[in-house]
């Protein structure tokens, strides 16, 4: 695995890759590829989020399931797809919130990297995914690792705004202290949700926890 990890994060997690479920878990994704499967995102981009978001510079967390699982999308960060990719539903339904709730026109380009680069912590639970399968690996181990990362930064953060959209997202704020932490919850943005993301506004709330701490707010507009 062509692991690639900004440094902060490799010295806060260094303890995580040396238990046995990690060494089973780069076994398992070495056997996956020898067997000729197709895994999102490529190797290079699985620990994207990480490398994009310093341990230092994370201000909110948007936490989703898994990378998405069609030729070209997953790019190891939550909810995000490459330019030039069409547009997957949960995120189109992201952006309409947006637009509602803070009053702007977004633009409707698909690649989250401007958020990540401004402390958005694009983490998925699951990081990787074999071709046309989704869900495929999540008993690989890779939500214990992710666990791992949510109890560094609440027990090393201060006022990080954790976005909890659904109920497996939901099922994570046992991990987080609140007395320390915001955590925000809502609906998952699926279109599947029928509609219950909407009205949420986590994106001027956040911002709003942000600048009560003195924190920069994010600028969600893309």
């Amino acid at each position: 695995m062509d692991v690639k990890i900004e440094q902060s994060w490799k010295s806060a997690l260094e303890p995580e890759f040396g238990k046995p479920y990690f060494a089973s878990l780069v076994r398992f994704l070495h056997q996956e590829k020898a067997a000729g499967k197709i895994i999102y995102p490529p190797g290079s981009l699985i620990f994207r989020a990480f490398e994009l978001t310093p341990v230092p510079a994370v201000k909110v967390v948007i936490l989703g399931q898994d990378p998405y699982h069609n030729p070209g999308e997953a790019m190891g960060l939550s909810f995000s797809v490459p330019d030039g990719v069409r547009t997957p539903p949960s995120l189109r339904n992201i952006f309409q919130e947006i637009e509602a709730d803070l009053g702007i026109r977004m633009s409707g380009r698909p690649n989250l990297e401007n958020w990540a680069r401004q402390g958005v912590l694009l983490l998925n639970s699951i990081l990787t995914v074999e071709a046309g399968k989704a869900a495929s690996h999540r008993g690989a181990g890779w939500q214990e690792f992710t666990d791992a990362v949510i109890r560094y930064l609440s027990d090393n953060g201060r006022g990080i705004v954790f976005l909890l959209w659904g109920n497996f997202a939901k099922a994570k704020a046992s991990l987080i202290d609140t007395s320390r932490h915001h955590v925000l919850l809502a609906a998952h943005p699926s279109p599947l949700a029928g509609g219950a993301f909407f009205g949420c506004r986590h994106f001027s709330r956040a911002n709003a926890l942000l600048e009560a701490q003195g924190k920069t707010p994010i600028n969600w507009q893309l």
